[in-house]
């Protein structure tokens, strides 16, 4: 009975914060109005142990908004309110909403080949090759360009090399992304940064600038100006009444699956609650969520070294993490489900949704990240195990014995792998771990 009564009153909870209207902070000055995190039976215990784990994996800065209210804000060792710091990937997004600004103003269409704004020759590709890639292709990341050439970032024509044809290959691709810079820049007459700020930075109130690093044009800004871009894209290209992005058919694409080939990728922003995922690097498709912690309907801006930006529409909320990697492990995306994993936990209830899962997998793998030995456990009866490195080299099979297997490991070196799974009854799953 209790437990029935604690889930009643979170349903109440999540109603009423749906029912209230988004709060906007001023444009100009650090006055922003708070929630209370114990007005929604937040523990102060609960927050501490979300802090430390922030603090042991370097994080600079850490935001929650519930209905554009504050409800946590936390910074790390030297960095302040007023602190910029890089968006790396995550500031793809904010790419994508200015490729939406430049369409909307009938600048560009995402429909046009690359080549109307980039020049002949932008690839080392055959003319016809080239006259298929479009701005979509670049917005969804399926250029069919070569991201396994010696650097995926370079922007030099002589990198952009012909892999398949535009829109038959999902493959996380920096350089074309890139020159997505360069398409606004010649569509519009403006310099990115300032059709930046005239288009986003103003009627929002955000700070921040891309920089050249490298090939890449790197974002860096404020915390509080990354949670201002998240609350913006809460309430779907509005500001407080004004209307930034009116291009709603733009908007549904940008944050919905793009195409059929990666299912939890929009227009550079991540989604979670879809059947499947790929990730960056090989073309493996994963079983389930993105972030399995995490809300279904959370769209997601991540970058390099645990940037992340989550907007959850159903729960008012906005969740920003800025700061390094916890080692130099890839994991940004175990991080930001283990972040869930947190938020999830801070119900002073015994009865709150702990270790929520969304979406439960059909086997377990454990530990994660692990030493020696990775336990393996099915629901079915498992067949084999397949391990794979980054790269999609097949490392070992081993041959099941059961629902449980043991996968030793004590001489693989550190970094991410794949584990393939395959089951008696013709199953299979694929996961991802750490080895440390």
């Amino acid at each position: 009975m209790k437990k029935i009564y604690a889930i009643l009153i979170l349903m109440v909870a999540l109603l009423q914060a749906r029912a209230q209207p988004l709060y906007f902070p001023p444009l100009s000055g650090n006055a922003w109005d708070t929630l209370s995190p114990y007005s929604l039976n937040w523990c102060q215990k609960q927050i501490d142990s979300l802090y430390a784990f922030l603090e042991a994996n370097n994080t600079k800065a850490f935001i929650v908004l519930r209905g554009g209210k504050i409800v946590l804000e936390k910074y790390f060792g030297t960095h302040t309110q007023s602190s910029p710091w890089q968006w790396a990937s995550a500031g793809k997004t904010v790419t994508a909403f200015m490729v939406g600004m430049a369409q909307q103003e009938k600048k560009l269409s995402i429909q046009d080949p690359a080549t109307k704004y980039l020049g002949r020759g932008w690839t080392s590709c055959t003319p016809a090759q080239e006259d298929k890639i479009t701005v979509r292709h670049q917005l969804t990341m399926t250029s069919g360009l070569d991201d396994g050439v010696l650097d995926p970032f370079c922007t030099l024509d002589t990198c952009l090399k012909f892999k398949a044809e535009p829109g038959t290959r999902w493959a996380y691709h920096n350089g074309p992304y890139t020159l997505l810079d360069q398409v606004i820049e010649k569509a519009t007459g403006i310099p990115l940064n300032t059709y930046t700020t005239q288009k986003l930075k103003n009627p929002t109130g955000m700070t921040g600038s891309f920089l050249p690093v490298g090939y890449n044009n790197v974002f860096f800004s404020t915390a509080r100006s990354m949670a201002r871009f998240g609350l913006l894209i809460l309430n779907k290209g509005n500001w407080n009444g004004n209307p930034i992005l009116t291009d709603t058919a733009y908007y549904r694409q940008m944050v919905n699956t793009s195409q059929n080939l990666n299912q939890s990728y929009g227009y550079l922003w991540w989604l979670n609650g879809k059947p499947s995922h790929m990730l960056p690097g090989p073309q493996f498709v994963f079983n389930g969520f993105l972030n399995p912690n995490a809300p279904p309907d959370m769209f997601v801006a991540m970058g390099r070294d645990g940037q992340f930006l989550n907007v959850v529409p159903s729960q008012q909320l906005v969740v920003v993490r800025m700061g390094n990697a916890p080692s130099d492990l890839p994991v940004p995306y175990l991080m930001n489900n283990e972040i869930w994993r947190y938020i999830n936990n801070l119900e002073c209830t015994t009865t709150s949704a702990r270790d929520r899962q969304y979406d439960i997998p059909p086997l377990k793998i454990f530990p994660n990240p692990v030493r020696d030995i990775l336990h393996v456990e099915g629901a079915a009866n498992i067949s084999r195990i397949q391990i794979f490195n980054l790269a999609g080299q097949l490392l070992q099979t081993i041959a099941g014995q059961g629902k449980i297997l043991r996968v030793p490991l004590d001489g693989t070196p550190k970094g991410m792998y794949f584990a393939k799974v395959f089951f008696d009854n013709g199953g299979a799953w694929t996961s991802r771990f750490v080895k440390e």
